[in-house]
Formats: C-alpha cells, sequence, structure tokens
C-alpha cells in the first residue's frame, strides 16, 4: 500500500506539469484544429529563460529566499515564452491559415527543430542544473513521503488550471475564445477580431507552459536544450487520452497519464525485475496513447465543440 500511495502521489505530480503543457495543444486546437509541435519547445525555453535569469539573481543578491529567485525567473520566462509564440503564431502559422492542413503541420515541426537549435546555440549542448534553492523538505502521508516541492507544484498547477477555466468561461475573451472555436466566420460577422483572439490563444498557452518548464526543471533537478521535445509528445498525448479540444479532458488526461506512468514504472518495473522499469517510462504514455487512438480517438470525455477552448 505504501508503494502504491507513494507512486499516486508521484504520478499527480508528474501529471500536474502535463496537464499544464496539454492546455496548450488543446487551445490552440480547439480554435485552430492545429497540433502545434513547436509547443514542447516553448516550455523548454522558458525553462532555460528562467534559469538563466535565477543564476543572474543568485549571483547578483545571494541571500535572496529561494522562491523569491524562482518568481523573478518566472517574471521574465513568462513574457519571453508570450512574445515567442505571438511571433510564431504570426509569422508561421497565419499565412497558412487557409493552406491544406498539412502545410501547418509540417511547419510547426519545422519551428520546433529551429527552436531546438536556437536554443542549443543560446545554452549549448550541456545539462543545465537547477540551484538547489527551494525547500526539499519531506512530510509523510499515508506511509509515503511527499516534498514542499511536490506540494508547490499541485498547487501552483491547479491554481493555474482554475484561472484558466474562470478566464475560458467567464471573461469577455473566453467568450470570444468560444465563438471562434464553434465558427471563425461567425465569430467574425459578430464583430470578434479572430486574428486577436487566435494570438491571445498562443500567448496564453505559451504563458502557462513557461510555468510548466519552471516546475519540470526544479523536478528533475535540469533543463537542456532537447527537453521539450518527450515532454511536448508526451502532453499531446495527455490531450488525445482526454479528448484534444477540450480543456477538461486536457487536465483529466494529463494527472491519468502521470499516474499510470508511475505506477507502469513502479510496479511493472518490479515484476520485471528493473526491465521495464523508470528507464522505459515513456512505453507506458505511448501504449496508452495508441489503446486510446483505436478504441476511443475522440478521448475520454470526447471533443466537445460547444466547450472548446
Amino acid at each position: 500500500m505504501d508503494i502504491f500511495t507513494q507512486q499516486l502521489i508521484n504520478g499527480l505530480v508528474l501529471g500536474s506539469i502535463y496537464a499544464l503543457v496539454a492546455l496548450g495543444y488543446t487551445m490552440v486546437y480547439g480554435i485552430l484544429e492545429l497540433i502545434n509541435f513547436a509547443h514542447g519547445e516553448v516550455t523548454m525555453i522558458g525553462a532555460m529563460v528562467a534559469l538563466t535569469v535565477i543564476g543572474v539573481v543568485m549571483g547578483a543578491a545571494p541571500d535572496l529566499p529561494g522562491l523569491m529567485m524562482v518568481a523573478a525567473g518566472l517574471l521574465v520566462a513568462i513574457p519571453a515564452c508570450m512574445a515567442l509564440a505571438f511571433g510564431i503564431e504570426k509569422v508561421a502559422y497565419r499565412p497558412l491559415r487557409r493552406a491544406p492542413r498539412l502545410a501547418p503541420l509540417i511547419t510547426a515541426i519545422g519551428v520546433s527543430i529551429i527552436l531546438q537549435n536556437l536554443a542549443m546555440l543560446v545554452w549549448g549542448r550541456q545539462y543545465i542544473s537547477f540551484p538547489p534553492i527551494l525547500p526539499h523538505n519531506q512530510h509523510e502521508f499515508l506511509g509515503a513521503h511527499i516534498t514542499d516541492l511536490q506540494i508547490f507544484i499541485v498547487l501552483i498547477s491547479l491554481l493555474t488550471m482554475a484561472i484558466l477555466v474562470l478566464l475560458v468561461e467567464k471573461t469577455r475573451l473566453g467568450r470570444a475564445m468560444r465563438a471562434t472555436a464553434q465558427s471563425k466566420e461567425v465569430a467574425e460577422l459578430m464583430g470578434v477580431n479572430v486574428d486577436r483572439v487566435i494570438s491571445a490563444t498562443f500567448v496564453i498557452g505559451a504563458a502557462i507552459a513557461a510555468v510548466a518548464g519552471v516546475m519540470v526543471s526544479a523536478y528533475y533537478g535540469l533543463a537542456h536544450y532537447y527537453m521539450g521535445f518527450m515532454l511536448g509528445l508526451k502532453a499531446f498525448s495527455a490531450a488525445v487520452l482526454g479528448g484534444i479540444g477540450n480543456i477538461a479532458g486536457a487536465m483529466l488526461g494529463g494527472l491519468l497519464l502521470g499516474v499510470i506512468e508511475a505506477l507502469g514504472a513502479g510496479y511493472i518495473g518490479d515484476l520485471t525485475g528493473g526491465f521495464l522499469g523508470s528507464h522505459y517510462q515513456d512505453v507506458f504514455a505511448f501504449f496508452v496513447l495508441i489503446l486510446v487512438l483505436v478504441f476511443r480517438p475522440s478521448g475520454l470525455l470526447g471533443e466537445r465543440v460547444a466547450h472548446r477552448a
């Protein structure tokens, strides 16, 4: 039971990060029916920028509390990712909005590769360590251990998701986003600036991705120019699992995928003597994706068009 509780906690923490990144995929798909494969790289840029700022702050004010250093990194990483996403949408995707669907998909893959190589040129090939500035005190819960960092990640993820839901459901921008998702042509006739709404969708998704990037680098203790690729694929799998185009589905899919990975790496790894342990946890995520695509392509919650982002 202790092992199950521990793996469940680990899965929920990891799933919270997947859910945040998956929200960016599902929001863009809900409006444009475009799979933005460059979204994982936006997350990576957020982590890299935040770590750079944290390093500068540590050198200038080493006595500053760790949480304030991370906050300073986020205050720079979030606008940087928002500006990056705005530029990507305007330069790479907007000219192809009326092109065949294959064209923007190939463009998204190209943008992803460009961002990876730019990050490699700026920050190098080496892994960048996250400094040990955050509290790692352990607490016992039902025989398992949970750290302050894990609690912080889950709480920030839940808060971010709640703010996004309120924005989509209760604000004027959210109504415009839902109208654009239903029909761009009708939304334009009703006075909605569709271009502005689409740009806002990319920008909001990028802001959430920056938060997720800092979380994943703090959780694993490092960042790398290639980290966004696998994270993006897993987040996309989470969006498909929950029902791509559905905000609630992205949240549910992310949490479920994290739990499935953790339980698979823990239990199946023990049964196989470690052969299919944590080093093969990616297998479980993509095995679930295959099952979903075969047996329920619309995802667990389906694609509720009226409530898409």
